[in-house]
């Protein structure tokens, strides 16, 4: 089963109370692959600039990336840069320069036309559009997007909507999206606007899943150290579809069981800075930690109350 990410590449600064880093690789396309790479291969369509490192994504395709979607046009690449408050929840963008990317315009490579599983990352909706022309009959497309496109592209986004199975947003971007505060009803009418399931993003309390008769809620992972919040939601993202797209099938049951391992990529992908702590773990403490979820969680009664 192929799986296909198109977004964004990036080279982020970060600052936190616990350090920082300077143009390190970022971006949603680059975090959802090096997550999902863990459990199974991931097809890319972005695009860097003449200045971007691209020998350092090239180290990462022995994961099982495949980069030949990417672009390389003349200019500068994407680049961030961002400061978090101490509690890691509040963040100030110091400074979005998108070069080459602000004209990105996604081109599928023959051989990725026929991905069964594709994400649409966090890009222009008109361009998630354009990416689902070009992709023959995909068997689970799911989406993402930001505050910018719901209130710049709404018609837009909502046309888009119409044509996904699954969006997966922060709890504000929901709640900015439906005009609803309360998030189990903002997840009620993004379902009543085309897709079949919500995927609510909560950051460090956890993620929260919405189908039309059922909700599934799944924690963030306790941990002692976090030094970086950026990419944890990309990360989630690629654990979640990677999981789909090897055992193949999109059940209640499985979509929840892909709910908790993109939790545990979320958690190793905040323990250090860009993607240093997804590019050192291995498939086999994915699944430790995806076991973990499992007695976190798991509680038996042996008997009603009297």
């Amino acid at each position: 089963m192929s799986l296909l990410v198109v977004g964004s590449i990036a080279l982020d600064s970060i600052f936190t109370p616990f350090g920082q880093t300077a143009d390190a690789l970022g971006g949603s396309a680059v975090y959802f692959s090096v997550a999902g790479s863990l459990l199974h291969p991931v097809q890319v369509v972005g695009v860097v600039g003449s200045d971007y490192p691209f020998a350092e994504l090239e180290r990462l395709a022995k994961r099982g990336i495949d980069w030949s979607g990417v672009e390389h046009a003349e200019g500068e690449s994407f680049r961030w840069k961002g400061k978090y408050s101490y509690d890691l929840q509040s963040r100030e963008t110091l400074e979005t320069r998108l070069g080459v990317f602000a004209d990105f315009q996604p081109k599928l490579p023959d051989a990725f036309r026929s991905a069964e599983f594709l994400f649409l990352g966090n890009i222009d909706p008109e361009l998630q559009l354009g990416v689902l022309s070009q992709v023959k009959r995909p068997k689970l497309v799911v989406c993402d997007t930001m505050n910018y496109w719901i209130q710049g592209k709404k018609s837009v986004l909502l046309e888009l909507l119409s044509r996904v199975d699954v969006l997966l947003v922060n709890d504000g971007e929901a709640r900015e999206l439906s005009g609803d505060w309360n998030i189990h009803r903002a997840g009620r009418w993004i379902l009543a606007n085309g897709p079949t399931r919500v995927v609510i993003k909560q950051g460090e309390h956890g993620a929260l899943l919405i189908e039309p008769t059922r909700t599934f809620y799944v924690p963030a992972f306790p941990l002692e150290n976090v030094f970086d919040p950026t990419g944890a939601g990309d990360a989630f993202a690629g654990g979640f579809m990677a999981y789909l797209a090897r055992t193949g099938t999109v059940s209640e049951d499985n979509i929840r069981r892909a709910m908790v391992y993109g939790a545990a990529l979320g958690s190793f992908a905040v323990e250090q800075f860009g993607i240093r702590a997804l590019e050192s773990i291995t498939a086999d403490q994915v699944e430790t930690r995806v076991r973990a979820f499992q007695d976190l969680t798991h509680v038996t009664f042996a008997e009603a109350l009297p």
